[in-house]
C-alpha cells in the first residue's frame, strides 16, 4: 500500500480549476509543472518537483483543441516516467475521440483504440476517466482503467429538489437507452425513448417518440452535448408531443459550433452538464446552463486507488 504522502496531482491545461478543486477534496496542493509551448507550437512540459517513487495522477481532458490537450497528456506521462514516478494514472475526464470506436466504414481508423494504444505507450500504468462514450472502448486499453459515471451525481442534484411522479426520463436516442434506463432507475422514474435517424454527422431527425410523455415534465439524458442537434430536436419533439416541461442533462459540455445558441432558443428550460470540460463563456452568461462539481467524486476515486480500495464502490449512489 502507498502511503499518503506519496500522492502528487498534476494538471495539463484543460482540467486546470477542476484539478485544484479535486486537491481541495484531497487536502493537498496542485503539483508544480509547467505546460507551455514553444514559439513554434510544440508543447513543452516541465515537472517541477521530486516525482521519484511516488504515485502520480495527471489529470487533463482531451476536449478542444483535443490534439493540442492529448498531446499535453502523453508529454507529461512521459516526463514523470522518466522521473522515475512509481505508478502513474492519466485522469481524464473527458476522453476525446470516444466516438470513433469502429469502422462503420471503409477505410477509417478506430481513433480511440489509437489513443489508448499512444496513452499506454507513453507509459500510464492506469486510466481513470468519466462517461466513455461508449463502454466497450474500456477494452481498448491494456492496462487498469477505472470509469466513473457522471449519473452519479446528477443523482445527488435530483435527491435535493422536489419531483413528483409527473416526470419521466428521456433517452434522445437508441444507443443512450442504456445509460438513461440506470439514471431513471435511481431516480425511481419511467423511462421514455426518441427513436431518431441521423442522415448526415452531426445532424438528427427526430422520428416518433417510444413511451408515455403527455402530461409529463421530462429530463434528457446523455453523456456530451456537442452540436446540441440531438437534445433540441428531442425537446421540440416533447413538446409537441404534450410533455409538461424539457430540461436535459448532459455529463460533458463540448457545445461545439452554435450549440449554446440552439440551446438558449430551445424549449429546453435548464441543462445540468459537469465540469469535465470547462463551460464555454457564451455558455457561463447563459441562464439556462448549471453546471455540477466532478471533483469530489474523482477525488474519491484517486484517493480509493492512492490506497488500493474498490473504486466500483462509487458508482452505486443512490437516492
Amino acid at each position: 500500500m502507498t502511503c499518503a504522502g506519496d500522492l502528487l496531482v498534476f494538471s495539463g491545461n484543460a482540467s486546470r480549476k477542476l484539478t485544484e478543486n479535486i486537491c481541495e477534496c484531497l487536502g493537498i496542493v496542485p503539483g508544480n509543472a509547467i505546460v507551455d509551448r514553444f514559439s513554434d507550437g510544440e508543447v513543452h512540459i516541465q515537472i517541477c518537483e521530486h516525482v521519484r517513487g511516488r504515485d502520480i495522477f495527471l489529470v487533463n481532458s482531451t476536449c478542444p483543441p483535443g490534439n493540442d490537450h492529448l498531446m499535453e497528456l502523453l508529454i507529461m506521462i512521459d516526463a514523470v516516467r522518466r522521473a522515475s514516478a512509481d505508478r502513474i494514472t492519466a485522469v481524464i475526464p473527458y476522453f476525446g475521440y470516444a466516438r470513433q470506436d469502429r469502422k462503420d466504414k471503409g477505410r477509417v481508423p478506430i481513433t480511440a483504440k489509437l489513443v489508448a494504444n499512444l496513452i499506454t505507450a507513453a507509459g500510464a500504468n492506469r486510466v481513470l476517466t468519466v462517461d466513455l462514450h461508449c463502454g466497450q472502448i474500456q477494452g481498448f486499453f491494456d492496462i487498469p482503467l477505472d470509469h466513473l459515471r457522471g449519473d452519479v451525481v446528477f443523482v445527488e442534484e435530483f435527491a435535493k429538489r422536489k419531483y413528483g411522479d409527473d416526470y419521466v426520463v428521456v433517452s434522445p436516442d437508441m444507443g443512450s437507452v442504456a445509460r438513461a434506463r440506470e439514471f431513471a432507475s435511481r431516480l425511481g422514474l419511467p423511462l421514455a425513448i426518441v427513436d431518431k435517424r441521423r442522415p448526415k454527422e452531426n445532424q438528427s431527425e427526430v422520428m416518433n417518440i417510444i413511451g408515455e410523455i403527455e402530461g409529463y415534465h421530462t429530463i434528457l439524458f446523455d453523456d456530451m452535448v456537442d452540436t446540441a442537434g440531438t437534445l433540441v430536436k428531442a425537446a421540440y419533439a416533447l413538446r409537441e408531443q404534450g410533455a409538461l416541461s424539457v430540461r436535459a442533462c448532459a455529463t460533458h459540455p463540448v457545445l461545439s459550433g452554435k450549440a449554446v445558441q440552439s440551446i438558449n432558443e430551445s424549449p429546453i428550460e435548464e441543462i445540468l452538464v459537469c465540469n469535465s470540460i470547462e463551460l464555454r463563456e457564451e455558455a457561463q452568461k447563459s441562464e439556462k446552463f448549471k453546471v455540477l462539481n466532478l471533483a469530489p467524486l474523482i477525488a474519491k476515486a484517486i484517493r480509493n486507488i492512492h490506497d488500493e480500495q474498490s473504486v466500483s464502490s462509487l458508482l452505486t449512489q443512490n437516492i
